[in-house]
C-alpha cells in the first residue's frame, strides 16, 4: 500500500475532484487542509509550493489534479 498525502483547501474544486478520485479507487490518504491547518500551510511552502492540490504518493509529487499521473503513481 502506498503512502498518500494530499494538501487541499476548502475552496479548491480540483482538490475535491482529487479526493473523489481517490475515494472512488479506495485509496487511503491523509488530507492536510491548508485552510484549516497552519502547520499544513507551512509544510506546503517548505516543499516549494503555494497552491493546491499537492499530492504526495510515496516519494512522487504531483502538483494539481493530473489523473494520468495519479493513476501511474498508484499503479491503477
Amino acid at each position: 500500500m502506498k503512502n498518500v498525502i494530499i494538501y487541499t483547501s476548502d475552496s479548491c474544486q480540483f482538490c475535491h475532484m482529487a479526493k473523489d478520485f481517490l475515494k472512488e479507487h479506495n485509496v487511503e490518504y491523509t488530507e492536510k487542509n491548508i485552510s484549516q491547518d497552519k502547520e499544513a500551510m507551512l509544510e506546503l511552502r517548505e516543499k516549494g509550493f503555494t497552491g493546491v492540490p499537492l499530492i504526495m504518493v510515496d516519494d512522487e509529487t504531483i502538483y494539481g489534479f493530473d489523473q494520468d499521473k495519479l493513476e501511474k503513481a498508484l499503479d491503477l
